[in-house]
C-alpha cells in the first residue's frame, strides 16, 4: 500500500500537462489544453487537460483522471508502477505502508540490490548483442529465419556463444552475487557456468523497458528449444509478457494485441509488419497476464496451434481469463491448421491473410466456450445437456461481467432447452427479474447523443470537485444513513476537510480510487456532461451551492420521513425511531 499523503505530494510535484503532452501533443484552448483522445479514434479534439483542477477528461469517451490514472491507461502500467513512474521522474521514493519494511536503510539497500540486478541484466545483453556480430552462424540463423537487421536491432537478439562460462568475459571477479540472483549463472556442487550457451537470445523487457529476464534458442535440434530465466528478484514470468513493450506503439495503432506462444512468433510476425503481438514467457496464460493485457487494449487475440497442445493452452488461457473479462473488452481465439505455427503461416501467406483470418476466422470466447464444452458431447440427449450444465456452471460463475454473464446463461438456456428462471436455479442463483420492454426511439442522423441528465446530488458533487474549499458547506447528519450519491458527497466532503492540503480534481479522484465510491464519480463523469473549464468563484455561485445542499437535505429529510411513516403503518416503529421521526418532523417545520 502506497501512503495517501504521499499520493498527494506526487501530485501536487508532477504537472499533467507536462505528462500529458509527452505523450499527445497538446494546443491551448481558452484556460485548458486540447487533443484527439488518445483512447478512442476522433477527428475533431475533444480531450481537455486542465492545469488548475490537474485532471484530463474526454467529452467523447468519458476518459478521465489525474495524471496517475493517465499513465496507468496510456501505458497500460498498474497503479504501483504508474506511481513509481512519476515518482522517479521528480525524485521521490516511493513508501509502503504494508508488506515492506519502513526503515530507509533497508529501502536503500533493497533499491540498490534492484539496481545492481538491473545493471547486471543489461550488461549480459549487451554482451550477447556484440557476440552476434562476431559469430557468423548465429547470423545465418536468423538471416534464415528472414529477420532483417532493424528487427534484431528492435528487440535487442543476441547470440550466447558455447562454453561453460562466456560471461566471465564481462565479470570480474566471475561468478558474483547479482549474476547468480539474476539467474545468468548456475551454481551447481559448487561449480559455477552460464546458463546460456550456444543460443539465441531474446532479451526480455517489463513495462519500462528494463530487461528482467532472457529467453535463449538452440540452432539446431537440441533440447529444451527453448530455455528461459528462472524467476527472480526482478523476473517473475507469471506477470510478464515477451515484446510488450517493444510492440506498445503498434498496439496503440492497430487497437489489439496478439498472444502467441514462442518467442520466435512474436518477431517474425513483426518481420512481416504485424508488430502488436506478445507472448508467454514458458508458461500457460495468467490471471495477472490477462490483467496485464486488458491494460493495452480492448480487444485482445489469442493465436495457438491447432494441434492438441494448443488446444490446451488455448483453453487454460479461456480459465484464467473469466474472471477478468468485462464487458468492454473482447477476447477472441484463432487456431491455425496443424502444420503451422504463426511464424510459418505468416511466411507461407504473408500479412494480409494472416490478419484476414485473424479477424474473420477467429472465435469470440462467447462462441469459443460452448464450441469447446460441446464438442464431445451430444445435445440431442437429455444426459448431454445435463452434463453440459454441470460442467458450465463452475465457468460461467466465475464472470464477474453483467452483461456477457446474462447472455452466456441466455445462450446455455438456449442449448439446453431450459427456461432461465428454472436454469438459475440449476445454476444455484437468483432468477432473472422479468423487465418491461421500452419503446426505443432513433435519434435522427446526425445528431449525438445526449449525456444522462443529472441528479442534484451528482451536480453538488461536480461541483464540489471543482472547488474543494466548498466542503465547508456541505453539513449532512450523521444519524440518518446515507447511501449512494449523497454518501458519495458526504465521503469526499469529509476526505477534504481532513485534508486541507487538498487543492483539486486529481487529489480527490485519487483518494476515491479504490474505495467504494470510485464507481460513483466514474458514472458521474461518463454519464453526464463535465465542465473541464476552471469555474469562477463567486458569492452567486457559492450561494447557488448552499441553496442546492439546503435542497438536497430537504429532500433527504422527507424521503426518511415518509419511510418511518410507512414503516409506522404496517410494523410500528421502534423507540429510537420514533425519536428520529419526531426529530425529524420538528426540522421540516423550522425549514417551511
Amino acid at each position: 500500500m502506497i501512503p495517501s499523503d504521499f499520493i498527494d505530494e506526487l501530485l501536487a510535484k508532477v504537472d499533467i500537462v507536462d505528462i500529458i503532452d509527452e505523450h499527445v501533443p497538446l494546443k491551448k484552448g481558452g484556460a485548458n489544453y486540447m487533443a484527439c483522445c488518445p483512447f478512442h479514434k476522433e477527428k475533431s479534439p475533444s480531450f481537455s487537460v486542465s492545469p488548475s483542477k490537474q485532471f484530463y477528461h474526454c467529452f467523447g469517451c468519458g476518459a478521465h483522471g489525474s495524471a496517475i490514472g493517465f499513465i496507468m491507461e496510456y501505458q497500460g502500467l498498474s497503479f504501483t508502477e504508474a506511481v513509481q513512474f512519476l515518482a522517479d521522474r521528480v525524485g521521490m521514493t516511493v513508501p509502503r505502508t504494508k508488506g515492506q519494511a519502513d526503515n530507509p536503510e533497508k529501502r536503500a539497500e533493497r533499491k540498490k540490490k534492484q539496481q545492481t540486478l538491473e545493471e547486471t541484466t543489461q550488461a549480459c545483453a549487451d554482451f550477447y548483442r556484440a557476440q552476434l556480430k562476431l559469430y557468423p552462424t548465429a547470423q545465418s540463423y536468423l538471416q534464415q529465419r528472414g529477420l532483417n537487421s532493424e528487427i534484431i536491432e528492435h528487440y535487442s537478439l543476441g547470440y550466447a556463444p558455447e562454453g561453460w562460462q562466456p560471461l566471465a568475459q564481462v565479470f570480474q571477479p566471475y561468478p558474483n552475487t547479482a549474476l547468480i540472483d539474476s539467474g545468468m549463472v548456475i551454481e551447481n556442487e559448487g561449480k559455477h557456468y552460464d546458463r546460456f550457451r550456444h543460443r539465441i537470445m531474446f532479451p526480455i523487457r517489463d513495462t519500462r523497458g528494463q530487461i528482467i529476464g532472457f529467453g535463449g534458442r538452440v540452432l539446431d535440434d537440441s533440447k529444451p528449444k527453448y530455455l528461459n530465466s528462472p524467476d527472480t528478484p526482478l523476473f517473475d514470468k507469471g506477470k510478464n509478457l515477451y515484446g510488450l513493450y517493444e510492440g506498445r506503439a503498434a498496439i496503440k495503432d492497430a487497437g489489439r494485441i496478439l498472444v502467441v506462444e514462442g518467442y520466435m512468433d512474436v518477431v517474425a510476425l513483426a518481420q512481416f509488419g504485424i508488430g502488436y503481438s506478445v507472448a508467454s514467457l514458458g508458461t500457460s496464460t495468467t490471471s495477472e497476464h490477462v490483467k496485464l493485457l486488458m491494460r493495452q487494449t480492448d480487444s485482445i487475440y489469442f493465436c495457438f496451434d491447432g494441434d492438441a497442445a494448443g488446444r490446451k493452452a488455448a483453453w487454460r488461457a479461456l480459465e484464467n481469463a473469466l474472471p477478468q473479462l468485462k464487458d468492454d473488452k473482447s477476447l477472441h481465439f484463432l487456431f491455425l491448421p496443424e502444420q503451422h505455427d504463426p511464424d510459418s503461416y505468416v511466411r507461407e501467406f504473408g500479412k494480409a491473410k494472416f490478419e484476414d483470418a485473424l479477424i474473420h476466422q477467429s472465435k469470440p470466447l462467447s462462441e469459443y466456450i460452448w464450441d469447446a464444452l460441446t464438442e464431445t458431447l451430444d445435445l440431442r440427449t437429455q444426459e448431454g445437456k445435463a452434463e453440459l450444465v454441470k460442467t458450465s456452471a463452475p465457468l460461467l460463475a466465475q464472470i464477474n461481467a453483467p452483461a456477457l454473464s446474462f447472455l452466456l446463461k441466455q445462450k446455455l438456456s438456449d442449448l439446453v432447452g431450459i427456461d432461465p428462471a428454472n436454469l438459475a436455479q440449476l445454476l444455484g442463483q437468483e432468477a432473472p427479474k422479468r423487465q418491461v420492454k421500452q419503446k426505443s426511439y432513433k435519434l435522427p442522423a446526425g445528431t449525438a447523443r445526449q449525456p444522462q441528465m443529472a441528479t442534484l446530488a451528482q451536480k453538488q458533487i461536480r461541483a464540489l470537485l471543482a472547488n474543494p474549499e466548498w466542503a465547508e458547506h456541505i453539513h449532512l447528519p450523521e444519524y440518518l444513513p446515507l447511501t449512494g450519491d449523497l454518501a458519495c458527497l458526504a465521503n469526499i466532503a469529509e476526505t477534504i476537510k481532513n485534508n486541507p492540503h487538498i487543492t483539486n480534481s486529481a487529489h480527490i479522484f485519487e483518494h476515491m480510487r479504490g474505495g467504494p465510491y470510485e464507481t460513483v464519480l466514474v458514472n458521474i463523469f461518463r454519464n453526464s456532461e463535465y465542465d473541464a473549464e476552471p469555474d469562477t468563484i463567486s458569492k452567486e455561485s457559492q450561494q447557488e451551492f448552499k441553496q442546492g445542499m439546503a435542497k438536497l437535505l430537504n429532500e433527504f429529510h422527507s424521503a426518511q420521513i415518509d419511510a418511518l411513516k410507512a414503516k409506522s403503518s404496517t410494523s410500528g416503529l421502534n423507540d429510537a425511531e420514533k425519536k428520529l421521526l419526531l426529530n425529524l418532523l420538528v426540522q421540516k417545520q423550522h425549514q417551511a
